[in-house]
């Protein structure tokens, strides 16, 4: 039986994938069980956090949300089986039941943006009814979702679109968007924007899809050239609001953490694998997983997915992913 692993090169800079034969399943421990898997999304690695965490082997599994008879769920960090396999053996508190009306595919496909969704507007900047938010990179699978839950609670949403195709996507989802800014062209301005449809208070949530460091001109990724620097977001947020951020490298000078202290703001770091880390969240975890398949049975969710591929599609197609390459969710299909 063969799996999906990745191998980092000793520069920690080229990673490789490989298919390998895994060695029979352990004999099912009190707890845990074997699962055969339908689907499996895929999802880039952050070799970065596994180095934090000390958790660097010689091959590490690939592919951790998946779908199977009887289960479904995200396998943990530390996991040793790759989802990316017919058969992997899982701690059943990593584990929600799979309504009927969704099929394999939209549960991997949707299960880990669900949760990051949740983590950002739930946890992290307490959504509720009417307030505004941001989301940036709003046709991303992420930002999609985050999009369809901010609409469900009764939110005001505005959404940044990086190309004329998101722009047309992100025109057509219903109920509609308050304002689709375009940042392509490099014309919109997104404080500008967001101030002049809040009528110069701020918005309430802004969850970025990464910042800008420095100005246009020093940034050597013209990738990055597209993004909000740090201080438009300061500036378009709103008295008592919250930033939730993605970029892991984000600094603050004196005069940024003053303009949030007097704006009575907060800025938290959307990091989904915290969930993992502590076993004092299991059951908030679990709630989590359960609601984000309760939204996709009902409609509420309706994620950005691409379509579906064989096991032996799945090297190629990681590696597109590890390289952020990709727009819709890709999930391997059994």
């Amino acid at each position: 039986m063969k799996g999906l692993y990745f191998q980092q090169s000793s520069t920690n800079e080229e990673i490789t994938f490989v298919f390998q034969e895994r060695e029979n399943l352990p004999a099912t421990e009190d707890n845990y069980v074997k699962l055969q898997v339908k689907a499996c999304a895929l999802s880039q690695i952050n070799t970065k956090l596994l180095a934090e965490m000390k958790m660097e082997k010689d091959f590490f599994p690939v592919g951790r949300e998946i779908a199977g008879i009887v289960l479904d769920g995200i396998l943990p960090l530390d996991s040793e089986d790759p989802g990316l396999c017919e058969v992997v053996r899982v701690h059943e508190h990593y584990l929600v039941h799979k309504p009927e009306k969704v099929t394999w595919t939209e549960a991997a496909g949707t299960i880990r943006d669900g949760v990051r969704a949740y983590t950002a507007l739930h946890y992290l900047s307490h959504l509720s009814p009417g307030k505004s938010v941001l989301i940036m990179d709003g046709a991303s699978a992420l930002g999609t979702i985050a999009i369809q839950l901010a609409h469900h609670r009764g939110a005001k949403v505005i959404a940044t679109a990086c190309s004329l195709e998101d722009k047309q996507y992100l025109e057509r989802l219903r109920p509609s968007i308050a304002r689709v800014i375009d940042l392509s062209n490099g014309k919109a301005h997104v404080a500008e924007s967001c101030l002049e449809e809040t009528g110069g208070l701020g918005v309430d949530i802004v969850l970025d899809a990464g910042v800008r460091l420095y100005n246009k001109g020093d940034e050597p990724d013209v990738k990055l050239q597209l993004l909000p620097h740090k201080h438009d977001i300061i500036t378009l947020l709103g008295v008592g609001g919250h930033w939730v951020t993605t970029e892991e490298k984000l600094q603050l000078d004196p005069p940024d953490s003053y303009c949030l202290f007097l704006k009575g703001a907060t800025v938290a770091f959307l990091n989904d694998e915290v969930w993992n880390l502590s076993n004092v969240q299991q059951g908030k975890y679990l709630c989590i997983l359960k609601d984000v398949m309760e939204k996709l049975s009902t409609g509420v969710f309706r994620p950005q997915l691409d379509e579906p591929i064989p096991l032996y599609e799945a090297k190629v197609s990681m590696e597109v992913v590890q390289k952020n390459q990709g727009r819709k969710k890709q999930v391997v299909q059994f």
